[in-house]
């Protein structure tokens, strides 16, 4: 091989990101190198694959052809990189994992059961994040893998695996506000009550309204709207199972939710043999009677 994956890498993301700099953003390195990058693959290859005439880079037709097999190169190159990972057997000393708190409890305890009888001598670690937050202790190396309700898009290093357990969001205020009481409740009713909200990441969505108040978390959450300080989106799991039977869920149109989830992981720096069991697991995919996963 004449390229580097980094070249190929940088040709991609300069592709799917539309230039230079947003791809040299997407993977966290200078839009110099990433120029370099791209023009040293054009110099391997003999092609030049992209027209310069434009203000931004635009395919060349050649470009158009070899995007297609630079993408699957890129694929066969994860697909082995997991398969090392799973051969070699060295078991990693530690493992830590990042979910939101809508991933049901019940669920993440059978897991971690699981997890302790096949690995008891393995440093473990669970931190509550959501969203773009997830997304951010991934890169930074601070957890191997995430729970993450979907999102629009995920960055390039980031490696995703749609799961089957869904979590199902509801609204909900105090039992005894009059809003609670009625057999339909409208968006614009909502208004005239203050919104209790996710501070964290893309979580940001308030609606227009009394004053918003907001929380890092949706245990805080509920806790607030116990106390009667207005209405909030919750997991449906979480106030049946620690709630304290002083909220009701509001029949607004379009409730409850049902909301898809996925776990992520780092391309960059995938987990090892416990991790990649952790994420079978997750992602219910067929094992041998051994426990073993299938590939």
């Amino acid at each position: 091989m004449r390229y580097s994956p980094e070249s190929l890498q940088a040709f991609v993301q300069t592709v799917e990101k539309g230039s230079f700099s947003a791809a040299a953003r997407a993977l966290r390195k200078s839009q110099s190198t990433v120029s370099t990058a791209v023009a040293n693959l054009e110099a391997d290859l003999g092609l030049m694959l992209f027209s310069r005439e434009a203000r931004t880079p635009v395919l060349t037709e050649s470009g158009q052809r070899v995007l297609a097999q630079v993408r699957e190169i890129l694929a066969a190159s994860e697909r082995l990189d997991e398969l090392v990972v799973r051969l070699a057997g060295a078991v990693e000393p530690c493992l830590s994992m990042v979910i939101s708190d809508f991933w049901q409890a019940d669920y993440h305890e059978s897991l971690l059961q699981r997890f302790a009888v096949r690995y008891p001598q393995i440093d473990f670690e669970c931190m509550i994040a959501e969203d773009g937050d997830i997304i951010d202790l991934i890169q930074a190396g601070r957890a191997h893998i995430g729970v993450i309700r979907v999102q629009p898009g995920y960055p390039e290093d980031i490696a995703t695996t749609r799961l089957q357990v869904k979590a199902q969001l509801a609204i909900y205020l105090h039992r005894d506000h009059p809003l609670a009481q009625l057999p339909e409740v409208s968006e614009d009713a909502l208004k005239s009550v203050r919104q209790l909200c996710l501070n964290t990441g893309a979580n940001r969505h308030y609606r227009a309204g009394k004053g918003v108040w907001s929380a890092p978390s949706y245990l805080l959450l509920m806790e607030m709207a116990e106390q009667g300080f207005g209405w909030t989106v919750l997991p449906r799991w979480m106030v049946q199972q620690f709630g304290h039977r002083l909220l009701r869920e509001l029949p607004v149109s379009g409730w409850p939710q049902n909301i898809q989830v996925d776990a992520v992981w780092s391309r960059q720096s995938p987990p090892g043999p416990a991790g990649r069991w952790m994420l079978d697991r997750l992602s219910d995919q067929p094992a041998d009677e051994a426990g073993e996963p299938l590939f």
